[in-house]
């Protein structure tokens, strides 16, 4: 098989950073978000099911078949969306999954219609590549910052990885990801005790339409998946160069929490951060295999969904530090090629430094992330200079 033929330890050992950072840096909010509309322990297991297979799915199949990495997530933002409004808002689990539903449904309007992918095609590279410069380099700010509650095991991985990179540069990461475990579990930090084993059982509720449920968590919920987590990656896609059909893969994340909503897939989504990982040089030397870190990544997550607690237990095993540590070093490249592109070209420079900052600034307005808001800046910067040029 031609998948085998192509795979590296380096696309495994990305697929597995992905999987590590992507699960264990949001995994918390979805556990807030499924218990603030009362959720069962059960149910929250069903919630990991559904999510695990979904992202595992989405990921591992498109991957296999255009051979090219397609990197699906769920909405971490959204998460947070639903955390807030189910406590706020008292709505049962019923009205949840009825919401989930709905949302579902937009997703699959905008990506039929096709005209989120004709937008995002207008967009200068420039404003692309800061955007995504500006998601991902608070991720490699979180790599050094975390010196600060875990001074030594940031050292070591930094010096690991700087080493490798000199020696064994294809694999950096695999390295500096073995050596900071290697430290975490001499020095006692590894929270074994957190392994249970278990499989995942899906739990079914039945959906509940409501006014009130589409107005307080369907629509947002709709509006922060497009906005803070299909946007970003579909900047991504375009600057890493990948002819990726952006629409047909908007489709079937729709499709795909629409099947799994009544089981606790609340909504999936293209991926920006672990997708950085996946398709970055780190991933694979050929470009053309790359595909293979995000089809590792997708049968990780599935594994997640089946074997749920056990799973869950060894990923958040890791200290978060490493989890840190590992994300903003696996992205330096991703951060410093994005960077490159978006300053490039002095006409966009400014435009391009100004989305740039405003992701980088994390600001949420209207519930809505800074990814939105620092396109709609850079836009308007764009604007204002082209207008001035023709007045002129």
């Amino acid at each position: 098989m031609r998948f085998f033929k192509d795979l590296s330890p380096a696309a495994v050992a990305a697929g597995f950073v992905a999987v590590l950072v992507g699960f264990t840096s949001s995994v918390a909010l979805v556990f807030q978000a499924a218990q603030a509309f009362h959720a069962t322990p059960e149910q929250i297991t069903s919630w990991i099911w559904a999510l695990g297979l979904g992202m595992g799915l989405c990921s591992l199949v498109p991957s296999l078949i255009l051979r090219m990495p397609v990197m699906v997530a769920w909405s971490t933002p959204g998460a947070a969306v639903l955390a807030t409004a189910g406590l706020a808002g008292g709505f049962s689990m019923g009205e949840a999954i009825g919401a989930f539903i709905v949302s579902a449904a937009f997703i699959i309007l905008v990506g039929v219609t096709g005209w989120f992918e004709r937008i995002m095609n207008r967009m200068p590279m420039e404003i692309a590549s800061a955007l995504l410069a500006g998601v991902l380099a608070k991720f490699g700010m979180q790599a050094f910052s975390a010196a600060e509650s875990n001074l030594s095991l940031v050292l070591v991985m930094l010096l690991a990885y700087l080493l490798s990179r000199r020696m064994v540069p294809r694999y950096a990461v695999i390295m500096t990801l073995l050596v900071g475990t290697l430290w975490a579990a001499l020095r006692g930090q590894m929270q074994w005790s957190a392994v249970h084993a278990g499989l995942a059982i899906p739990v079914y509720t039945a959906p509940v339409f409501s006014l009130q449920a589409l107005i307080s968590l369907a629509l947002p919920l709709f509006v922060v998946t497009m906005a803070s987590q299909n946007l970003p990656g579909v900047a991504v896609i375009r600057a890493t160069g990948y002819p990726i059909p952006v629409s047909r893969i908007i489709s079937t994340t729709g499709v795909a929490t629409l099947l799994l909503a009544p089981f606790g897939g609340y909504a999936l989504n293209l991926s920006a951060i672990t997708a950085a990982i996946c398709m970055g040089d780190e991933a694979h030397e050929d470009r053309n295999k790359r595909y293979t870190a995000a089809a590792v990544c997708g049968l990780l997550y599935i594994l997640i969904g089946i074997f749920g607690a056990i799973v869950t237990g060894l990923l958040t095993a890791f200290p978060k530090e490493l989890v840190a540590c590992i994300a903003g070093l696996a992205l330096l490249g991703s951060i410093g090629g994005g960077m490159a592109t978006a300053f490039k070209d002095e006409r966009h420079r400014e435009a391009a430094l100004i989305t740039f900052l405003v992701t980088l600034s994390g600001v949420v307005i209207g519930g809505v992330g800074s990814a939105f808001w620092g396109v709609v800046a850079g836009s308007l910067a764009l604007f204002v200079q082209s207008f001035r040029a023709r007045a002129v």
